[in-house]
């Protein structure tokens, strides 16, 4: 039987000292907390927040993100495709996903707002809907993803190749067009 933390905040603790116990937790909050590089597998974590913590590689195998929302944090070389994809949902706002990973995940209207998702892999995944608000995607992968309805207009430095993704219905800024025809060779001016 799993234990069940409800409406908890943990502040500043860095959990790579400090074991954190394992279990669900329901609505809880985690504000300025340490788990770079810490195992967090077969965790669930329902309605919670994570706001300004360093997550860069920690381990997510198995791990259920139902609702959770990412502020501020640092989720470096994360590779989300080891989660539970079962009610797999997160938000994330103000975040550098560099070398982070969603490999085949579905992401169905998934806003990401102001995150770096440099090199970011989002290879056959489902991001119907989805926003991008105001990101830089330089070197994300997008390759065999379903990108129909989302929204780029207001985001920069993507390289999508519209043989390789599902585009139908997808927005993109006119200054955005150059990141679409990169692979022609076609000088926008």
């Amino acid at each position: 039987m799993s234990t069940l933390f409800d409406s908890i905040t943990f502040s500043k603790t860095d959990f790579t000292h400090e074991h954190l116990c394992k279990g669900e937790y329901d609505n809880c909050i985690f504000s300025g907390c340490n788990f770079s590089n810490v195992s967090l597998n077969d965790y669930v974590f329902l309605d919670c927040t994570f706001n300004t913590c360093n997550l860069s590689n920690a381990q997510f195998v198995n791990t259920t993100l139902n609702t959770a929302r990412f502020i501020d944090c640092k989720l470096l070389g994360v590779h989300f495709e080891n989660c539970n994809s079962i009610g797999f949902e997160i938000r994330c706002e103000n975040c550098n996903l560099t070398h982070a990973s969603f490999f085949k995940l579905s992401l169905i209207k998934t806003t990401f707002k102001n995150d770096k998702c440099i090199e970011t892999d989002f290879t056959e995944c489902d991001l119907t809907g989805s926003i991008f608000d105001n990101c830089d995607l330089s070197g994300a992968l997008f390759n065999r993803t379903k990108l129909e309805k989302a929204d780029f207009v207001s985001s920069f430095n993507y390289c999508i190749d519209p043989e390789k993704n599902r585009l139908k219905s997808a927005r993109f800024s006119e200054d955005g067009i150059k990141g679409l025809l990169y692979k022609h060779g076609i000088i926008v001016v």
